[in-house]
């Protein structure tokens, strides 16, 4: 499947008094990263919305491992893949490598979500296009 990797460098905002990147700055990270895997696979989240007619891409689970810190001013590269495509959900792994050092695995379940049908105000996952999989699966 699709890979995107991305460059990041931690910021003073990123860390805690202890100079170390607070974990919840990662999911921010990640989140991004998803943005980033979608845009460069050529279907933004705006074409989510726009040429799909979804509503977005929730998060349902998420976890992390966390191998090596990073600090402010440290470069880091963030690798993110979608493993899995089900009817409405997918799994991507993101791995931030600190130079050649595995950091930090990051594992993310994901829905398709528009809108219900049956009541535009609730929400009802949507199946994946096959479009958007053919993306995907181009390597």
């Amino acid at each position: 499947m699709f890979t995107n990797r991305r460059d990041v460098q931690i910021q003073w905002g990123d860390c805690d008094p202890a100079n170390i990147v607070y974990y919840p700055r990662y999911f921010a990270m990640f989140d991004d990263s998803t943005s980033a895997l979608f845009a460069a696979a050529g279907c933004s989240k705006q074409d989510l919305v726009k040429v799909y007619g979804l509503v977005g891409i929730p998060m349902v689970d998420t976890r992390a491992k966390f191998h090596i810190p990073s600090t402010y001013g440290d470069w880091i590269s963030i690798e993110s893949r979608i493993e899995k495509i089900g009817r409405s959900s997918f799994e991507v792994t993101h791995k931030v490598y600190k130079g050649e050092k595995l950091a930090i695995e990051g594992f993310e379940t994901r829905v398709l979500v528009g809108r219900d049908p049956a009541d535009p105000d609730k929400l009802k996952s949507a199946p994946f296009p096959q479009d958007i999989i053919d993306k995907f699966m181009r390597g």
